[in-house]
């Protein structure tokens, strides 16, 4: 058999850097429904709706299109570096050039990408947590370190300008804004927005925006786009996106990153050493996403919302469970402290850890979920309501029961 052991060293890079919280659970709860246990996971965030039939159909007209059989220019087709660059206006209220778009293989190579490009040895990086369980990963296999800024359920998760001040230091090259944020589902002020910008430029710092569930917001709240609410700050500003979040698209592996032309170009030469053009016929489906109308996508978020609701009304009906309503994604991240240092669980177990809690959820009560610990919150845990009606019904009369056996 073979051992996971190898006779000579790995790379000092890759062994500082954790595995994907997130796809570990995933992997796990697989595993146990391949084995016939029934399982109801709430790890991935990945909408259970099929990709909407335009663009399907585009995509199958890509197919039996020769053009789409060759090598494409690395940083996208001149097609949809357009479309992207149009749906920016329409969305984000303000103009790009095409030639400022690099379409990456999914949304995480936009990220991975954006680090390599400006993260020097040493340099840090803050990043409000809770946080997106890549973002510290990426940034250490750029050389760099990351500092994390906690917010808690109560500021309902949502950065403080003091807190991120403090945090800085002569080595500080660059912030990640994430809103709608993964994992915590907050959608943060505009003031909060405008505050970060106005504060990197003061003091030459490069700002990362996450911006891949801006079509995802509920009860009102909009997205408020960086670029937009302060646009001096769009020379140092690199918008990530992607499709598989609002086009309900993550198998298809399309993702863009908006940037000064400047760093752009060193992203296609990047790419070009890397993966070349992303998938012909992907592109061609992505076109239609963000060239189309957001119909579909308005259907998918009120189908959400009725699942928000759901789940954080049975989160917060079971004793020892605090979870804020959240504005946006489609995530619930309740706090649970409450569950430690008691016996739970059928066999009265007491446990010191979400991990551990966690852990046991899944093993004991067959539901799974992604600790906190993933996301620089130890104490918490994220639900991804992505999932159909019933399984949220389900998974949270099971965790319910579990919780206060």
């Amino acid at each position: 058999m073979p051992t996971d052991q190898t006779r000579l060293p790995l790379s000092n890079r890759i062994d500082k850097v954790a595995p994907s919280a997130t796809l570990a659970v995933d992997m796990k709860a697989k595993a146990m429904k391949a084995q016939g246990i029934d399982i109801i996971g709430f790890g991935v965030g990945e909408p259970n709706f099929a990709t909407p039939e335009a663009i399907v159909e585009a995509a199958a007209a890509a197919v039996v299109n020769p053009a789409n059989y060759k090598y494409s220019p690395t940083p996208g087709l001149p097609e949809l570096r357009q479309a992207i660059a149009s749906k920016t206006l329409r969305d984000s209220g303000y103009e790009v050039e095409p030639e400022q778009v690099v379409v990456t293989n999914g949304g995480k190579q936009a990220v991975y990408e954006a680090f390599q490009l400006i993260v020097n040895d040493g340099d840090e990086v803050i990043i409000p947590s809770p946080y997106w369980t890549s973002y510290p990963e990426m940034v250490k296999l750029a050389g760099g370190k990351p500092v994390e800024v906690f917010a808690g359920a109560d500021v309902n998760y949502e950065p403080n300008l003091d807190d991120i001040e403090a945090a800085r230091t002569d080595r500080t090259k660059a912030i990640i804004v994430t809103s709608p944020n993964n994992p915590t589902g907050a959608v943060w002020s505009e003031r909060t927005i405008r505050d970060i910008a106005e504060w990197a430029l003061d003091h030459n710092i490069w700002v990362i925006s996450d911006e891949i569930y801006e079509h995802l917001t509920y009860d009102g709240v909009k997205t408020t786009h960086i670029g937009a609410a302060v646009p001096q700050i769009r020379e140092q500003l690199i918008v990530l996106d992607g499709v598989a979040k609002t086009y309900a698209m993550p198998g298809w592996r399309v993702g863009w990153m908006v940037a000064p032309l400047a760093v752009a170009k060193a992203a296609s030469k990047l790419q070009g050493h890397m993966t070349s053009n992303v998938n012909n016929i992907a592109q061609r489906a992505a076109i239609e996403a963000v060239s189309g109308p957001l119909d579909a996508v308005a259907m998918m978020r009120d189908a959400f919302n009725v699942r928000r609701l759901a789940i954080v009304a049975a989160l917060n009906d079971i004793n020892g469970v605090h979870c804020p309503m959240p504005e946006g994604a489609f995530y619930a991240f309740p706090n649970v402290e409450g569950l430690l240092n008691r016996p739970m669980g059928p066999n009265g177990t007491t446990f010191t850890t979400s991990a551990e809690l966690a852990e046991a959820l899944l093993e004991e009560g067959h539901v799974a979920a992604v600790p906190g610990e993933a996301f620089g919150a130890p104490g918490y845990m994220r639900f991804s309501y992505a999932v159909a009606d019933e399984e949220i019904t389900e998974g949270m009369r099971r965790f319910k029961e579990w919780a206060e056996a």
